[in-house]
């Protein structure tokens, strides 16, 4: 490059990007170096001539989403967070992913500021990307109005060849494409290696062809240090308002790295403290010594600071004319953003009696949805093309569209309103894809979002669940046809192993509503809730469970659904969801025995786990070890609740294609069953034995 004034800053800023990441890595001789010292140019271009933000207030609404879907890079965003002036000092980068730093080795939302989400398992910042401005744009459209534009902020990101390669971004990259969101902006860090070698050993096809066919706008950048070039493609892309866009930027891994550059040696190691050194000389640093910060790149990079407070009080100016014009709408807006919950949230959510006709969970949970959807306005989601199966249409709020495409008058709208302000999301069979775009729409910030599918589907949306449950996002997770009892659809579809793994995710709180009363509950205790939750619902009908004498509710995680007749109980009987029907009939039943017998419905795990010890052993004392725990799903975890002598009703093995109360009751779901296991736990086997014959 020619060495003016100007472009010489430009190369020491650059550069103090590609050092400062690669002496954090070397110093904690661990990390990739690689990736800040290829893309530092793109990142540098973006960070300081394009990207909305204000280091001082990392929450500011309108500011610009940056998202490092290549999350192992992660010291390219720490620099830049640095040098920008987040409340990132210099020693948290000298701490790099060791104990209790604030430099993990791969960004974490909510433990480091300014890292908008979680990353490193490749492609779902991708897919975060995309939630994040469907996010956006349903803003822009529910609240600006002519002349007063409060909405309008750009997501945009780096990707890298794993990315690309893995299956979730191309789900999500076709959703962007048919949603032809403009405001989403990707730079391709293409060097050509992944962490194992030349991409030419798996990856040769045409990403900008595949791009094109998203019906993304596609762009290349020859030299990844060409600034100019970078700037242009950025300018073009934004020019773009009905696409998103990809720009291909041809770079070089470990760029400047005498013996590492272009090479993958420099993807997943620290290049050592000789090539380092040597990297320095090549690239004429004016110093050998770590962590060395020119003074000039550091005061270029922190002019980010006065930039972001103007922007920010330019945007303030423009809220407080708004207020002025639209009082009504601007409450509305400001509530949302501020996470609280209107008074009358639940007002209208539906009570069921006993004598009511059974009814699924999955019918039920729809109800309880669209009622408190009328007074949660920032409810949106949508099913992986499952709305007749999820009974998650919320009913005339409208389909969240691009404007132009085909029209309300396409089969399996919900209606309303047509276009970016509808809050019924089609995501099509893309269950990848929808769990890391919910995730992205939670962390965009003002939205309460759900997604839905089968229960055994959960498997495909993993990654997304457990990123959402590290990042404590407030997302509804909606799963149905939750057991053996799918029937019909057989072992393939029906769920046996996912609840258990569900569960021994971290801070998820899974529920399984016995009822439709029990559902009820368990949404509000969702929306109450300040993390993710995930519901399991039944295909099948189930009755409405009396609640006469029980002591709690749903939001205890379990609690005494039906007390035993006449003394202390002489034993407990434990279930979810629907099995917890038949725990009820079995009480019936043992008084015919003379036992008296409890009945605890445990829709949450979690939720139980959090009450105090007082509530806890009200509920399964301790000293009561007789116990039967009824569930249609794997046995793992069971133990915890029954205890070592109790007995375990559950499914180790794959289910069978059948009608569901066929499947359910050969494999032993039936009164009778938890009638004879409860006469076995008191010693009674032979009544027992007649019991379940």
């Amino acid at each position: 490059m020619p060495t003016t004034e100007t472009q010489t800053l430009e190369d020491l800023c650059i550069n103090t990007l590609r050092f400062l990441s690669a002496d954090a890595v070397q110093n904690a001789n661990s990390g990739h170096p690689g990736l800040p010292m290829g893309a530092a140019a793109m990142a540098y271009t973006l960070w300081t001539k394009y990207l909305k933000f204000n280091p001082k207030d990392p929450a500011w609404f309108d500011r610009d989403r940056f998202i490092l879907s290549a999350g192992h890079g992660s010291m390219l965003l720490y620099s830049l967070l640095h040098l920008t002036g987040y409340d990132l000092p210099l020693e948290e980068l000298k701490r790099f992913r060791q104990w209790g730093s604030k430099t993990p080795g791969h960004p974490e939302r909510g433990h480091t500021p300014g890292v908008e989400v979680a990353t490193g398992p490749l492609g779902q910042g991708f897919g975060n990307a995309v939630g994040l401005a469907m996010a956006e744009a349903w803003f822009a459209a529910r609240f600006n109005k002519p002349g007063h534009t409060i909405v309008d902020h750009y997501t945009y990101g780096i990707c890298g060849d794993g990315d690309l390669m893995e299956g979730i971004s191309q789900e999500a990259a076709s959703l962007a494409g048919h949603l032809k969101l403009g405001k989403l902006i990707f730079l391709y860090d293409n060097n050509h290696i992944s962490l194992a070698g030349q991409t030419s050993l798996t990856f040769t096809e045409d990403v900008g062809k595949r791009f094109e066919a998203y019906d993304w706008h596609v762009s290349h950048v020859d030299e990844g240090n060409d600034v100019t070039a970078i700037s242009k493609a950025i300018e073009e892309a934004k020019a773009q308002t009905d696409q998103p866009s990809l720009i291909l930027v041809h770079t070089h891994i470990g760029y400047g790295s005498p013996h590492k550059q272009d090479s993958f040696e420099a993807h997943g190691n620290p290049l050592g403290e000789d090539e380092l050194k040597a990297s320095k000389k090549a690239l004429g640093w004016p110093s050998m010594d770590k962590f060395f910060l020119p003074e000039d790149a550091v005061n270029y990079f922190r002019q980010a600071i006065g930039k972001g407070a103007q922007a920010q009080q330019g945007w303030g100016k423009k809220f407080d004319a708004y207020k002025q014009a639209f009082p009504a709408e601007a409450a509305e807006f400001e509530q949302m953003l501020s996470g609280k919950l209107p008074e009358n949230f639940a007002a209208d959510v539906p009570k069921w009696k006993p004598e009511d006709k059974a009814l699924a969970t999955r019918a039920s949970g729809g109800q309880v949805l669209n009622a408190l959807a009328k007074h949660l306005h920032n409810i949106v989601g949508g099913s992986a093309d499952l709305n007749p199966s999820t009974n998650t249409a919320l009913k005339g709020e409208g389909d969240f569209q691009n404007p132009e495409f085909v029209g309300p008058a396409a089969q399996g709208a919900v209606g309303g309103i047509w276009g970016y302000g509808g809050r019924n999301m089609a995501f099509g069979v893309r269950e990848h894809a929808m769990g890391a775009a919910v995730n992205g729409l939670a962390a965009h910030g003002g939205l309460l979002p759900f997604s839905a599918t089968f229960l055994v589907f959960s498997d495909y949306m993993k990654p997304s669940i457990r990123l959402g449950a590290l990042s404590n996002l407030k997302v509804f997770y909606v799963f149905t046809h939750d057991s053996v009892g799918v029937g019909e659809d057989g072992p393939t579809h029906e769920p046996v192993e996912q609840l258990a793994g569900l569960r021994a995710i971290p801070n998820l709180n899974v529920m399984r509503p016995a009822d439709a009363t029990e559902t009820a509950e368990c949404w509000v205790a969702a929306v109450e809730h300040n993390g993710p939750s995930l519901f399991a619902l039944t295909r099948q009908a189930v009755p409405n469970l009396s609640r006469a004498y029980a002591k709690g509710t749903a939001a205890n995680g379990a609690y005494i659904l039906s007390e035993a007749e006449g003394g202390a109980p002489d034993v407990i009987l434990i279930a979810t969801g629907s099995e917890v029907s038949l725990c009820m009939k079995a009480q019936e039943k043992l008084k015919g025995y003379g036992v008296k017998a409890r009945v605890v419905s445990m829709p949450s795990w979690y939720l139980f786990g959090a009450q105090d010890e007082a509530f806890r052993e009200s509920v399964l004392p301790k000293a009561l070890k007789k116990r039967v725990a009824v569930e249609a799903a794997a046995s793992l975890g069971w133990a915890r609740w029954a205890g070592d002598d109790g007995t375990i009703i559950a499914i180790d093995h794959y289910g069978a294609s059948a009608p569901g109360d066929i499947v359910l009751k050969n494999f032993g779901y039936t009164a009778e069953k938890v009638t004879a296991a409860a006469l076995r736990q008191l010693g009674r086997n032979a009544e027992a034995d007649k019991e379940g014959a």
